[in-house]
């Protein structure tokens, strides 16, 4: 996995001696170095994008950061690369929660303990479906069809969607979350 630590592409990108990711001018310019580093990932790569560093985020940098960075991705070939985001504060999940809704999107968080969850835009069904499959590490879509009680068909429905949104990844004939495993 690869890390990419936020606040440093904030301090390059911007020249800026301080940690707050305010202003869409700045956030556009971290977004495109951001983009950058990704771009050099190798297809089916899962990127660690570090906010640690990050003191406030405004929504316009929410928007530009994170929305307009997952809308690229999400342009971008089935194969590309993933991006799990690391490193989020309280703070930080109010502005990305709104953009989030708003542009109809989902990220996977990665807390510090190790866990993991979705944030945004995502139904009480894909959501369960997403932590059935994090509990397993991996999971075929029949396996995951008997686990949950429902029909193989409309489970890979389910799956297939998680997959396009770039939640979950493909791993060989089974699906797999985009980082490490609880």
């Amino acid at each position: 996995m690869t890390r990419i630590d936020v606040g440093s592409v904030l301090r390059h990108s911007a020249n800026l001696p301080f940690s707050d990711l305010v202003t869409r001018p700045t956030g556009a310019a971290v977004r495109r170095c951001i983009q950058t580093e990704l771009a050099a990932l190798s297809e089916g790569d899962v990127a660690l994008l570090d906010f640690s560093h990050i003191g406030m985020m405004d929504y316009s940098c929410a928007d530009e950061v994170v929305a307009k960075l997952l809308i690229a991705l999400a342009g971008q070939d089935a194969h590309a690369g993933y991006i799990v985001f690391h490193g989020i504060t309280d703070a930080h999940l109010e502005a990305i929660e709104v953009v989030l809704d708003h542009h109809g999107l989902a990220l996977v968080v990665q807390f510090a303990d190790g866990g993991a969850r979705l944030v945004g835009s995502v139904s009480d069904e894909e959501r369960a479906i997403w932590e059935m499959v994090y509990a397993r590490g991996s999971a075929a879509a029949d396996d995951v069809a008997d686990g949950a009680g429902r029909e193989p068909a409309e489970m890979a429905r389910i799956l297939e969607s998680l997959l396009h949104r770039r939640l979950l990844r493909h791993d060989g004939d089974t699906y797999a979350p985009l980082g490490p495993v609880q």
